[in-house]
């Protein structure tokens, strides 16, 4: 129960401003005759955080509870954490109930309309224990339901003035926050609230002036953070399918050159895109270096999505099936659009389609794969690096196979790193506290890690990166550790301008030899994906600016990456036009009057691995069991000395006597 996203409440403002216009023009087709239309405020909230939820409960399907709560004179609750209320059927038949928001108060009522009452009404659902804690309770506390670690995120829609309006609202929500945790420590079945993570989401009309400026995460107390983002009405919807990447560990993907048959004419065919969302770890799951996860920042949003190209569908049989390492529910992100239901009618019908990505070295590799399983479709990961089998992988060098450049030093000094100590006992101290810290250490440490220096420019030549590699691992930096850095990130720039080499292994690295402009390229992709990985702290972000920003001034006019607000790392190329237009049996009905999304291509330099010293020790010994019995002339050849094949060829034959035969 350490995560934010166990539970999510929306706070809508339904006061009377909410009702005006978005200024957003529409155009409508009816009758024959066009009419131009706009979305209030309210309408761009509902339909927005509606379409959050729809794919919050379509890729996870259990829990994930997200609960709306409407605020105008007084605090409307629309779902519970009831299961038979989490889907967007219930929550839009509430919404229909409630109406749009109220006109003013007439002359002489006095009715106070604010967003504060549905603020407190969140902060008391935090507090109620879902069904999923209380069976924690149960299970690990004995029932004592004050020993359960409660998180939750609020996300509030409103409109303000000013900045300082804001800074109200965070006050009154950490007010709030510590009464409630005074109610709750004299009830039994109310939880104490650990920590809220607020959004606050300030809308206008498409043609007023943004009055409250965007601001990052900060923490505002020890049970508290909060972040702030101003956007206009009609964007709304772009920013909340920006924030759910991050809130669920979510990633994009979009399937490019998908054939689609015409419905006017069955023959011929279109390529179309389809976006699609599923967990992060569909694509770090794949490991090896001879990857290119081309990334692209998303048309119309800030966040990122990995382009992949749709491969010859076949059948879903379990003999056409490739090993995979990870397999994640997905869900398209436009779901109303045509080449998303074609797309998700086809696969539901038993098709399966490959996903192809570029090479480094060239060429194109099947690296994802999309099918459907129980009525629900998939993306399954599948395994691309080296096969053990092919290359069955050692410890020491010689026995076992050619893998020998493991990284056994750099191993052992992390094994050091996280050494656990028994600890005694304490009553205040909570059960299994210090082992999840630790936890939470060793994946931040260890999110990237590649296990073989031929795999890594970064770890091949430390000498230059040092004292980086060290002082990058640590949770929170001085200013010192800013200085130290900083002063690596220029000494590796002037070493690039002076054109020089990186001194790579001269044996076991693939990149021996190659251009120097490939090398470096390599590297500070590299150095970008390890200090981004790090640590999130505001000298972690320095630094990474730092690295950036030397980065794009060190690159050709031509080789210029462009960076988004979530500092990905992005090498856009252009993309192939035009694509095969495959048989009309492997294709989908496409839709009509559609236009080809044309995306640049992006690299990324990702390598990692999953396996443990114990499998791999595991997998050695197994291997050695099943090999045949060693050549007999090699074992009775004195050590030095080359076996002969035939020994006795040659030699003169020696007469059989009868009397032997007998």
């Amino acid at each position: 129960m350490n995560e934010f996203n166990h539970k999510s409440i929306f706070v809508l403002d339904h006061t009377p401003y909410f009702g005006i216009s978005s200024q957003a023009n529409i155009n409508l087709e009816f009758l024959g005759s066009k009419t131009l239309f706009t979305k209030s405020l309210w309408t761009c909230s509902v339909e927005s955080t509606v379409e959050y939820c729809r794919i919050v409960w379509d890729i996870f399907v259990s829990g994930k509870f997200v609960r709306f709560i409407v605020s105008d004179s007084a605090a409307h609750i629309v779902n519970t954490y009831n299961p038979t209320t989490q889907n967007t059927l219930h929550v839009l038949n509430a919404m229909s109930m409630i109406g749009t928001p109220p006109r003013s108060a007439a002359t002489g009522q006095v009715t106070e309309y604010s967003v504060i009452h549905g603020l407190r009404a969140a902060i008391e659902a935090l507090a109620e224990p879902t069904e999923y804690q209380r069976e924690c309770a149960n299970t690990l506390h004995s029932g004592d339901m004050k020993k359960v670690i409660n998180r939750g995120r609020i996300i509030c829609i409103t409109s303000a003035r000013d900045d300082d309006s804001m800074k109200s609202l965070e006050d009154i929500v950490h007010t709030v926050m510590i009464q409630q945790n005074s109610i709750s420590s004299g009830q039994e079945d109310s939880l104490l609230i650990a920590n809220v993570h607020l959004v606050i989401v300030n809308i206008c009309p498409a043609n007023t002036e943004l009055l409250v400026s965007n601001r990052p995460l900060r923490d505002i107390s020890t049970i508290l953070k909060s972040e702030i983002h101003s956007v206009r009405a009609p964007d709304i919807s772009n920013l909340l399918t920006h924030l759910i990447l991050s809130h669920y560990d979510l990633a994009s993907t979009t399937v490019t050159g998908i054939p689609m048959k015409e419905e006017q004419n069955a023959s011929s065919s279109a390529n179309y895109d389809v976006e699609i969302f599923h967990s992060s770890i569909a694509h770090t799951a794949i490991l090896g270096n001879e990857l290119v996860l081309p990334k692209s920042t998303k048309e119309g949003a800030n966040y990122e999505t990995v382009t992949l190209k749709w491969c010859t569908p076949r059948g879903c049989g379990s003999s056409e099936m490739q090993a995979c390492l990870a397999q994640y529910r997905v869900t398209p992100v436009d779901v109303t659009s045509r080449p998303s239901s074609c797309l998700i009618n086809f696969l539901l019908n038993g098709r399966s389609v490959l996903l192809e990505m570029p090479r480094k070295s060239g060429g194109k590799i099947s690296s994802h794969l999309l099918s459907a399983h129980g009525g629900e479709i998939f993306i399954h990961s599948l395994n691309i690096s080296r096969s053990c089998l092919e290359e069955p992988p050692s410890i020491s060098e010689g026995v076992g196979g050619r893998i020998t450049d493991y990284r056994i030093p750099d191993f052992g000094v992390l094994m050091q790193r996280f050494k656990l100590y028994p600890l005694r006992a304490l009553p205040e101290r909570p059960r299994d506290e210090n082992l999840s810290k630790l936890r939470r250490k060793i994946y931040r440490n260890t999110k990237y890690w590649p296990i073989t220096l031929g795999s890594t420019i970064l770890y091949s030549v430390r000498q230059f990166v040092d004292p980086l590699l060290n002082i990058i691992s640590k949770s929170e930096l001085t200013d010192e550790d800013i200085i130290q850095c900083q002063q690596v990130v220029y000494n590796l720039v002037s070493l690039e301008a002076r054109h020089e080499h990186l001194p790579l292994p001269s044996m076991g690295h693939r990149l021996k030899g190659s251009k120097k402009e490939d090398q470096y390229r390599l590297f500070w992709t590299e150095l970008e994906i390890l200090v981004a990985t790090s640590g999130t702290s505001v000298g972690h972000k320095t630094i990474l600016a730092c690295i950036r920003e030397c980065r794009s001034r060190g690159t050709d006019s031509s080789e210029k990456f462009a960076f988004d607000p979530a500092h990905r790392d992005t090498e856009t190329q252009e993309a192939p036009i035009k694509a095969v237009i495959r048989a009309t049996t492997d294709s989908p009905m496409s839709p009509p009057g559609a236009t080809v999304d044309i995306s640049a291509v992006g690299k990324k330099f990702s390598i990692g691995g999953n396996k443990t010293l114990f499998d791999i020790i595991t997998a050695s010994e197994k291997n050695q069991t099943q090999k045949r019995l060693d050549f007999g002339g090699r074992l009775c050849t004195p050590p030095g000395q080359i076996a002969k094949l035939y020994p006795n060829l040659g030699a003169k034959e020696t007469p059989v006597r009868e009397a032997e035969i007998k």
